[in-house]
């Protein structure tokens, strides 16, 4: 091994454990997966989260800017710190899969109102989700990319089919992210669809009112419409 290979993997394991200490904290932690729905919130709303004072809270979140876990944006008087990336959504949605424990059978116990549907950064997350992920799959709508993994690629059918149901695909292609991949869910223990596409997804299925966003979780609520529409485009029984 050269130097420069041993320097770039002793760079890579300090910088892996900064990032597994900045996430060990369970005040930071709190902080994280209360931000994973996708909002904006001060430092004063994630103190409370939290269940700190806002200036432990502070220090907090200064070890999270660090560590490029979160952003923050300034508007009016206001600071609102935000996950970084969707990437890091990803990485905490499969860290909450890691930290449960092992069964030798899946039996989910999060909470219903979270299980059936909910948001995971800025795509659906969730039973509904896994049901609309596996229905791509099976219609062939979508399919992995070779040699990429957890990528997919959308065929000309399912290009189509989204085209239909008031999706713009041109537009979503354009989006400076990951176009579409797999997103393992904690609750249901297999993927749902992420990326750019799973985002434009869950934009359209809240503009079509088949989903309604609950104002203090991450949680999605069916609306009447969305489960007479589930399963009518998606074969889902909500």
């Amino acid at each position: 091994m050269n130097a420069e290979n041993s320097t770039h993997i002793e760079y890579a394991d300090t910088q892996l454990a900064k990032l597994a200490g900045a996430i060990a904290e369970p005040a930071r932690a709190r902080m994280l997966c209360s931000l994973m729905d996708g909002r904006a919130r001060t430092s004063t709303e994630l103190a409370v989260v939290a269940e700190v004072s806002p200036s432990t809270a502070s220090v907090h979140l200064s070890k999270l800017l660090e560590q490029h876990l979160v952003n923050v944006v300034a508007q009016g008087k206001h600071r609102y710190y935000q996950l970084a990336s969707n990437e890091v959504a990803i990485a905490l949605e499969s860290l909450l899969l890691i930290a449960g424990l092992p069964k030798s059978r899946f039996v989910p116990n999060t909470p219903d109102r979270l299980r059936k549907a909910r948001t995971c950064y800025d795509h659906m997350a969730g039973e509904v989700a896994v049901g609309v992920h596996d229905y791509l799959m099976q219609q062939a709508w979508i399919r992995p990319v070779d040699g990429e993994e957890t990528a997919y690629e959308l065929t000309s059918v399912g290009s189509k089919a989204l085209e239909e149901l008031g999706l713009d695909i041109a537009t979503t292609r354009k989006a400076r992210r990951r176009f579409a991949c797999s997103c393992l869910d904690w609750s249901e223990r297999t993927p749902h669809l992420g990326g750019a596409l799973g985002a434009a997804l869950l934009n359209l299925l809240i503009n079509r009112s088949w989903l309604e966003r609950d104002l203090d979780s991450r949680a999605l609520a069916l609306t009447a419409k969305g489960k007479r529409e589930f399963q009518k485009v998606f074969a889902i029984k909500a």
